[in-house]
């Protein structure tokens, strides 16, 4: 099987599971539609599809996985509606269609984020509930902390500070590694742990998702510069009109290019050793051949 039906093997049943896991309702005014919506709107789901290659190389239950993984891409889905809102990146489309707040207004854009947000959660204590075994309690305690302060949140609030200001290659690094990186890597790092991977395999598997992190914004910085409208789903050029710091501004586009191949070819020789890591490494070589 090649790589790209995997993806499309393995996109159905995360999309199959997330209609389970928020079905259509009328029982509430909007917010279900608007929910649905944005986690509907055509996400790749690249996050949940880490997810499940990892546990497919370590050889563990995907059933076991799937609701951890699906509330990863809640929690990423919450966080695309949130930053498109006039008081963040104030964009008006995404995945070439109109974001969130275009279609339902501002409030209740804010409350299906936040409802994605408390879904997800739900849905891990949850299963944790029916189970409490301690690999569990870990992956969800992994996604709690890439989510929060010390991840995906804590990045975009240096993101928003630096905005109009000169920024520094260590806050560079720490802004990115925190807003797209730390969801990756626990990503990863829940694969690792509901598949009972050791300790030594943890962390070549956390190491690796720390490279490719930040190769994936490297890319998403190129392409915000060098795709199309079309391809993108919104407009490119956004992060230079809104004086964003990328790495696109702080190194320029071609020493860019060679950042990115060179963290895609060292996050490849990293995991090599490891067994079934052909997807794996297909998947590291996605990510900075996307278009999109």
């Amino acid at each position: 099987m090649n790589l790209m039906d995997y993806f499309n093997i393995k996109k159905k049943i995360i999309d199959d599971y997330l209609n389970t896991l928020l079905p259509y309702s009328t029982s509430e005014p909007v917010i279900n539609d608007a929910m649905r919506y944005s986690l509907f709107c055509g996400g790749k789901r690249i996050r949940p599809i880490l997810s499940l290659l990892v546990c497919d190389m370590f050889g563990g239950n995907e059933d076991e996985l799937l609701p951890f993984a699906c509330s990863i891409e809640m929690i990423h889905t919450y966080s695309l509606i949130h930053d498109d809102l006039p008081g963040m990146d104030n964009d008006d489309f995404r995945r070439g269609n109109p974001s969130n707040h275009k279609v339902y207004g501002e409030g209740y854009a804010i409350l299906a984020g936040d409802a994605l947000l408390n879904k997800a959660f739900e849905i891990m204590m949850t299963t944790i509930a029916n189970n409490p075994e301690s690999r569990f309690i870990e992956a969800a305690k992994e996604i709690c902390t890439a989510s929060g302060l010390k991840g995906m949140i804590g990045g975009q609030a240096i993101d928003l500070y630096y905005e109009n200001k000169h920024i520094n290659s260590n806050t560079l690094d720490k802004m990115h590694e925190q807003k797209t990186g730390a969801l990756i890597c626990a990503s990863l790092n829940i694969g690792s742990l509901i598949s009972n991977a050791s300790n030594k395999d943890f962390q070549t598997i956390y190491s690796f998702g720390r490279l490719i992190g930040k190769a994936f914004q490297i890319t998403d910085d190129i392409l915000d510069i060098t795709s199309t409208t079309e391809k993108l789903g919104k407009p490119v050029g956004s992060d230079k009109e809104k004086h964003k710091s990328t790495y696109v501004s702080f190194y320029g586009l071609e020493e860019s290019k060679l950042l990115a191949k060179k963290l895609i070819t060292d996050a490849k020789m990293l995991i090599s050793p490891l067994p079934n890591n052909a997807k794996l490494i297909g998947l590291a070589d996605y990510i900075i051949n996307r278009e999109k």
